[in-house]
């Protein structure tokens, strides 16, 4: 067992109040601790699209008052080469991809880590994220104000076993779905000092501490390079509109074209389905139409973030655990199923609505958050299924036999 000693912990600085707090729960707890802003989109290209100037600004002012040395770094081509253009390909596919999900894993854990370690000489990077790892130290999570310990840094142990992700103390806010595909050894070099804590709490905290110019600040929600604006007006920016026909899936019945009203109806339309060849869009009636329902998919090869899939699903192939593929959507009971080529059937205890194509499937083993892959194929939906059953019903049954005539 080798022992190493963190000392020095690179804090990423978004400007917002989680990040605030969790560069002072580092401080109070004897760290050696510098705070660093991420540029990953650039706003001088646009105007309106990013507060980043204004978040820059706002982490600068945390530092200064904890006595934090600042950095910000520029990922603007990374998140162009290795995020964006990766949506935009998904986007043209027909797909609905989770940039927030391909910037943990490509831009905070993967280069900015690079950075903090290499550069800056770090022991260990922390974020503001609400959850937790199995390396956590006690003291993280206890709602209270803590004080430096006697020794000024704790150890951490080096253990075969490894590092494993868990959903924070505030369900609500938990973030470990947007945490599911970070690597092994990036989670062994991260700290989740919100891990314990709830968000009202942090806010708490943060009024206690000054910091009034972040609590003033709105959440962001969504994707932040898209500002205000309309997120399709945005995307068509940089993809071809492909035109195509909207047809009703009950009837065939050409609705209108892309971008065009569904006029005439009283009730709201909702895609059930795509084209992308044809660049024909599938409607049903209803928010609750079968054709929106599956409970079967298969991702492609799955991401563990322990690096190998669990035990039981080795041994027997199939395992029972919960599913989700959006963030705040409730968990749901689902077995899996391990194909050899590292890919995962999924299939939900009951039928999910709007399921789709890009999507991350995220798994969880009680509190454990086991992992993600990508949403590749999807079973028929219940609409298909009804109207199997219904051809099967009308099928003209088999004749009797009839015995052979005896001489």
């Amino acid at each position: 067992m080798i022992m190493s000693v963190i000392r020095h912990v690179i804090c990423a600085m978004s400007g917002g109040v989680d990040s605030s707090v969790t560069a002072l729960l580092l401080k109070r707890q004897g760290y050696h601790v510098t705070g660093v802003f991420m540029r990953n989109w650039d706003s001088l290209e646009e105007t309106g699209v990013c507060n980043s100037e204004r978040d820059c600004e706002d982490a600068y002012r945390v530092c200064q008052m904890l006595d934090m040395p600042f950095h910000q770094v520029s990922y603007v081509k990374e998140y162009w080469h290795e995020v964006f253009s990766n949506l935009l390909k998904e986007y043209h596919r027909g797909r609905t991809p989770n940039p927030d999900i391909m910037c943990n894993k490509h831009i905070k854990f993967k280069h900015f880590l690079n950075y903090a370690m290499n550069t800056l000489g770090a022991d260990a990077i922390a974020t503001g994220h609400y959850a937790r790892t199995s390396q956590e130290d006690e003291e993280v999570f206890k709602q209270r104000h803590i004080t430096s310990p006697k020794s000024l840094f704790r150890d951490r142990f080096e253990i075969r076993n490894p590092a494993r992700l868990y959903q924070g103390a505030d369900r609500l806010k938990d973030q470990t779905f947007f945490l599911s595909q970070i690597s092994q050894s990036a989670l062994r070099q991260t700290i989740f000092p919100l891990a314990g804590l709830t968000k009202d709490f942090v806010k708490k905290m943060a009024a206690e501490a000054g910091f009034h110019h972040v609590l003033k600040k709105k959440e962001s929600m969504g994707i932040c390079f898209i500002g205000k604006r309309n997120f399709e007006d945005f995307i068509l920016e940089y993809l071809e509109p492909r035109p195509g026909k909207l047809v009703s899936l009950e009837d065939g019945t050409i609705m209108g074209e892309h971008k065009a009203r569904i006029g005439g109806q009283r009730d709201a339309w909702f895609v059930v389905d795509k084209d992308v060849t044809t660049g024909e869009v599938f409607l049903a009636p209803t928010t609750n139409h079968p054709a929106l329902f599956r409970d079967t998919m298969r991702t492609d090869r799955f991401h563990w973030i322990t690096d190998e899939p669990p035990a039981e699903l080795v041994r027997s192939s199939m395992m029972e655990c919960h599913f989700r593929f959006q963030n705040q959507m409730p968990l749901t009971p689902c077995t899996v199923t391990l194909n050899a080529d590292g890919s995962v059937w999924i299939t939900t205890a009951r039928p999910i609505r709007a399921l789709t194509p890009g999507q991350f499937a995220v798994l969880y083993k009680g509190d454990e958050c086991l992992g993600s892959g990508k949403i590749v194929r999807l079973g028929p939906t219940e609409h298909t299924l009804h109207l199997g059953r219904e051809r099967m019903k009308g099928a003209p049954s088999d004749p009797p036999l009839t015995p052979e005539p005896t001489s």
